[in-house]
């Protein structure tokens, strides 16, 4: 009996690490008809909108068409299984199709090759619970990314709307090249590529303004509401249907003013392993030379990814009341682009937007996904013949109205009032993603991580004197900080005559390392010195313990202010003057702080 106490908690614990492992166990069981009718219902809804975004994401891409149908359904069924969010939706997005334009070549091969590596980083960084390093690319680097991606991919598809050819991929020089070659433009594409913007654009502020639906109105009423949202949610799909019939109606009658996407492969792709040698025509590129060629993308790809993902997950799950596991959601990641890279997949994250439709339309478990991947499996396998008539300019319309709002230009204004050093990170951002996207992005990074180690290095110390001068360092004390402090007290303690003691709250003091325990005990050496004391208080238990094993020469330590001022037989009251000190500042009272 005893033993079969002992094996029931066993048992139950290693079915809690499954379940977390396969979060389907969670939901499975309690599958009701209701969710299915309602996932059904987003399934289809998302599948209309991933199929036309499929195709438009490819030509971002760089890649044939087919490549980004190829990338739609295999984060459908993993995210299904693996997956902690009911919203989120795995596929091609423009940041991730730009992110391969920039490192694939617009090579198939190495965007293939791309998938598995990445995949594999982000599932190793799953299991070794390393999701913490998305934490430090900080807000205005993601904004100032996001924001310059968005005018790069609208620009980049003004050419498929003119119905220009040959102009770069460089941005700079592709503003250059479409300004020139203007006067080329295409009449029918420019003007088909303007009615589906004006479309789309039209259908998105309709959706916008649909009034909420009450059982208490009329069923007309509520059938009229009804028609308005299925056909603003499948805005993308009806454009691309609209603009193909009229693109097939002009080559019925032996004319064509489009620009049509052209003959794509049927079927269903293969699954192979990835290629991991390339031949060219007198020549093959081996493994390790297209890992070089691949280069930062290794480290961006990846990371892009999982950050978008998780940042949606999170975003969602807030607004729905409900958790999920971002180490998990890396799993998931990881896995669904390890195995799409089996069937010529190119790298894939959460999308934003369809998300939102999947969240809008009610969705209850992440099977509505199996919905929108089966919907994909059944368009390769039979209407890619029909994708030939697609003209691109309809294609670029749809892109341009899906990344136009991440262009973020209130974010400037915001970090203005709120905190104006972080639009450096931000512009440096914004500025260089249009020169290299990885330049951009690294460069970001690196000032965030300057602005934020030198918050660290050069504390802000406030000083409180009346005999006793009190020194309390407002955030914690770190090694690159014992400059800063020996430079406080050097100033305000040890260089004016007569030289003070000084008490130094450690309050805020969580950890210390070896550089701080030395830069201690020299402070505590100069100190002796001149006669005076230097004395410690309210030190954490830990952090006490630390400088107790040190065996500080002269160190004395108080658990509270009162105790140490007792100790000094001064009191520092109201009539004190309080002092911001940072070592980048002069050390003048701050006005507005003296008491």
């Amino acid at each position: 009996m005893a033993e079969r106490d002992r094996e029931a908690p066993e048992r139950c614990c290693s079915y809690h690490t499954v379940q977390r492992r396969l979060p389907v166990l969670r939901w499975l069981p309690r599958y009701s008809l209701q969710w299915l009718q309602l996932d059904l219902i987003a399934g289809v809804t998302v599948g209309l909108t991933v199929v036309p975004q499929a195709l438009a994401y490819a030509e971002v891409a760089g890649l044939p068409v087919q490549y980004g149908l190829y990338s739609s359904f295999m984060g459908c069924f993993v995210y299904c299984l693996l997956g902690t969010s009911k919203d989120v939706t795995l596929g091609p997005t423009a940041i991730m199709s730009l992110l391969v334009s920039s490192y694939a070549f617009h090579d198939p091969a190495y965007a293939i090759l791309l998938t598995f590596l990445s995949g594999c980083i982000q599932l190793a960084m799953g299991l070794l619970h390393l999701g913490f390093l998305l934490d430090f690319v900080s807000c205005p680097v993601i904004k100032g990314f996001t924001s310059a991606a968005s005018v790069t991919i609208s620009f980049n598809q003004v050419k498929n709307i003119l119905g220009l050819h040959n102009i770069p991929r460089p941005f700079f020089l592709q503003v250059y090249h479409t300004f020139q070659s203007i006067g080329e433009t295409r009449a029918g594409d420019a003007l088909l590529g303007l009615v589906c913007l004006a479309v789309l654009v039209g259908l998105t502020t309709m959706k916008g303004c649909i009034p909420r639906s009450h059982r208490g109105k009329l069923l007309s009423v509520r059938i009229s509401r009804l028609i308005i949202w299925v056909t603003a949610t499948a805005r993308n799909a009806l454009v691309v249907l609209f603009a193909g019939l009229v693109a097939y109606s002009f080559e019925v009658m032996g004319s064509q003013p489009f620009t049509l996407t052209g003959e794509t492969p049927q079927g269903l792709p293969p699954f192979q392993l990835p290629p991991f040698s390339k031949a060219e025509a007198n020549s093959t590129v081996s493994f390790s030379e297209m890992v070089q060629d691949l280069g930062a993308g290794l480290a961006v790809v990846p990371l892009m990814g999982l950050l978008e993902t998780v940042a949606i997950a999170k975003a969602f799950a807030s607004q729905n009341n409900y958790r999920i596991d971002s180490n998990q959601e890396l799993l998931a990641m990881g896995l669904t682009n390890l195995l799409g890279s089996f069937v010529s997949s190119y790298p894939v994250t959460g999308s934003f937007g369809r998300t939102a439709v999947n969240a809008q339309t009610g969705v209850c478990t992440p099977a509505g996904g199996l919905i929108t991947g089966t919907l994909v499996l059944l368009s390769l396998a039979y209407l890619t013949s029909l994708f030939y008539y697609i003209p691109k300019a309809a294609l670029a319309a749809v892109i341009i109205c899906a990344v136009v709002p991440m262009f973020d230009a209130r974010i400037f204004g915001t970090l203005w009032r709120v905190k104006r050093l972080d639009l450096v990170p931000l512009c440096v951002t914004f500025l260089l993603c249009f020169w290299e996207v990885q330049y951009g992005i690294v460069a970001g990074v690196l000032v965030s991580g300057v602005l934020l180690l030198y918050a660290i290095a050069r504390p802000r110390i406030k000083l409180s004197e009346q005999g006793v001068l009190l020194l309390q360092p407002a955030s914690g004390l770190h090694f690159p900080a014992v400059e800063s402090l020996r430079d406080a007290m050097h100033r305000w303690a040890l260089a004016v005559s007569p030289p003070r003691c000084v008490i130094l709250d450690c309050t805020h003091l969580s950890s210390v390392d070896y550089t701080v325990v030395t830069g201690l005990a020299d402070l505590l050496r100069e100190f002796q010195k001149r006669g005076v004391t230097l004395t410690f208080s309210g030190l954490q238990g830990h952090v006490l313990q630390v400088l107790l094993s040190a065996d500080l020469e002269g160190f004395q330590h108080f658990p509270s202010l009162e105790e140490a001022e007792k100790g000094h037989g001064a009191e520092l009251d109201g009539g004190s003057r309080v002092l911001l000190h940072s070592a980048s500042e002069n050390m003048l009272p701050v006005p507005g702080l003296i008491q």
